[in-house]
């Protein structure tokens, strides 16, 4: 929540920046001084801007998807122990024959007050 609010925070903080320089011009000259083309400050700065943008989000992309494959390998794992939980808890029961105590969540005496 907190990055949300500062990302809102930056984004007005450059929208009153451009608003404020829409008069002000910049000579741009490209391939060694050959062409040159005159537009506002606020263009090459929010280009710029837009372009770290693409950069950090193709930069970060890798990362993000081997935590989402690794996230659902070890939710599957962890699926998997449960399920061989419950068989070797239904194993013992029937070897000793007494039955396990429940979960904590279903206590038989739980309050009703709130019911």
């Amino acid at each position: 929540m907190i990055r949300l609010i500062l990302v809102g925070i930056l984004l007005l903080l450059c929208l009153a920046f451009f608003l404020q320089n829409q008069e002000q011009e910049v000579k741009l000259r490209y391939f060694f001084g050959l062409f040159e083309a005159s537009t506002p400050i606020y263009k090459p700065i929010l280009t710029g801007f837009a372009i770290g943008l693409l950069v950090s989000g193709i930069l970060l992309f890798p990362p993000w998807v081997r935590g989402r494959i690794e996230l659902r390998r070890k939710t599957k794992a962890l699926q998997e122990a449960e399920v061989d939980l419950e068989r070797l808890r239904h194993s013992l029961e029937k070897v000793t024959g007494k039955s396990s105590p429940p979960p904590p969540g279903d206590s038989p005496l739980r309050d009703r007050s709130d019911e």
